[in-house]
């Protein structure tokens, strides 16, 4: 067992000493499980081909303080902070360093029997519900996604029953906020019944200038016929390091829509993994970042077409300045019954400066033969010919730069179907191509 295996080991002993028989079994099952596989495994290596260009070990034996039970802070919300999108009207919930905010009403049942809250709250009164889809579509061999099964307690938990609508999104505001170094781990379960619909949007913020590392799990189930729209933009700082997991298992004629937009961050690494389990299923998965200075951002794909007549679109951007790296890694299984699928995946970057750097690894595997699959990469610069263009027509050489840059996010930014979420992160986006952006821009949460 390496010394950074240790560390988690050791710390589990501590979580099952203090929370252990307040676990029903099936967690504890999942939890012993789950430590077994990370201390017969490890982390991956430098040389681990899922994790080629995110070597992260580091960062997890770097000292960060790790808490089992929230740590009291105080701050006051005179306006539920929005995101900086003042406009959306949504249902706002707060995640404080890896824990359900509001203590006095943990749990909400809205109408039509949807329940929304903490997932510590969930596991204690809906153990049954939270029992059958737990751990269920989450990857059991990745040693990240195993570590968070072991010692993350708390999330958000939504479930839609079968034939309801959410009719106002749910916005999910994770902030990290510490006077010290600090380790989060949070796990969110969103189950979605047959011909349910709803739409969750998820901001992530650091508002604290010391060192945090994130790693978190969202396990969601699109039951049949159900829609799902699941927005992310992360906006944390360079001392920040972000390991995202996301599963998403689909069933029959079920539409999942996923996009992620990272605004800023030290290292961030997204994983997603879809299951289209069902026929007539479809996914569109869109992906940007902009990353400048030495940032870091790894974005990773598996989709496995599971089963016939479904669709899949994949589309990821990227615009690299400075010493800035990033890397997209994406595969395409299609599975022997799978007949009819149509897949489709492109990824496309812009390098400003010869310092920047970012790998690109599209892949299919096919073992269906009436199929229709593509796949692409690029990477380059910016058009000099459309620059000369612009710059004859009277615009500065840097006004011609940002507009070429802004109508290569675009098309990324015209997938948001949420008409004020969609304006807002344009205007974001522009302000972070000029170097403009505060991350805490309009921030109404007063903290201390």
């Amino acid at each position: 067992m390496s010394e950074t295996t240790n560390i988690y080991s050791s710390l589990y002993q501590q979580s099952i000493e203090k929370y252990g028989a307040s676990d029903p079994g099936f967690i504890s099952k999942l939890r012993e499980d789950a430590l077994n596989l990370l201390t017969k495994n490890g982390f991956p290596g430098k040389k681990d081909e899922q994790y080629k260009y995110s070597f992260l070990e580091p960062y997890f034996s770097n000292g960060y303080n790790r808490y089992l039970a929230p740590k009291p802070i105080s701050f006051d919300v005179n306006h539920l902070f929005r995101c900086d999108v003042p406009a959306l009207d949504t249902q706002v919930i707060i995640l404080l360093n890896g824990f359900y905010f509001d203590k006095a009403n943990p749990l909400k049942t809205l109408a039509g029997g949807i329940i929304v809250g903490s997932f510590k709250e969930a596991v204690k009164k809906h153990p049954d519900l939270v029992e059958k889809y737990l751990g269920k579509c989450a990857n059991s061999t990745d040693s990240y996604v195993a570590l968070n099964t072991a010692l993350a307690h708390d999330g958000i938990f939504l479930y839609v029953p079968k034939g309801k609508l959410l009719e106002k999104p749910i916005q999910i505001i994770n902030v990290l906020l510490s006077d010290e170094d600090l380790m989060v781990q949070h796990r969110n379960l969103f189950i979605l019944e047959e011909n349910s619909q709803a739409k969750v949007i998820v901001c992530d913020h650091t508002l604290s200038p010391v060192k945090f590392l994130t790693n978190s799990v969202n396990e969601i189930f699109v039951g049949e016929n159900a829609c799902f729209d699941y927005f992310k933009v992360q906006n944390e700082h360079n001392e920040s390091v972000q390991v995202s997991h996301s599963f998403i298992n689909q069933e029959k004629a079920s539409n999942c829509r996923s996009t992620t937009i990272t605004l800023h961050g030290g290292v961030v690494r997204n994983n997603l993994t879809v299951k289209l389990n069902g026929e007539g299923c479809e996914n569109y998965a869109y992906g940007l970042f902009v990353s400048d200075e030495n940032q870091k951002v790894d974005n990773a794909l598996f989709i496995d077409h599971a089963k016939p007549n479904c669709h899949s679109s994949q589309l990821f951007k990227a615009i690299l300045d400075d010493s800035s790296s990033g890397a997209f890694t994406g595969k395409i299984l299609v599975e022997r019954d799978a007949q009819k699928t149509l897949a489709y995946q492109r990824n496309s970057s812009i390098l400003m400066t010869d310092n920047a750097k970012m790998n690109s690894k599209p892949q299919l595997e096919i073992y269906a033969d009436d199929v229709k699959c593509s796949h692409g990469a690029t990477v380059g610069q910016l058009d000099e010919e459309a620059l000369f263009y612009l710059r004859s027509r009277g615009i500065t050489e840097s006004e011609a730069r940002l507009m070429l840059m802004y109508a290569f996010a675009f098309e990324i930014l015209n997938e948001i179907k949420i008409e004020p979420l969609k304006d807002r992160m344009s205007e974001l986006i522009e302000k972070r191509l000029r170097g403009e952006l505060s991350r805490c821009n309009n921030c109404e949460m007063h903290c201390s």
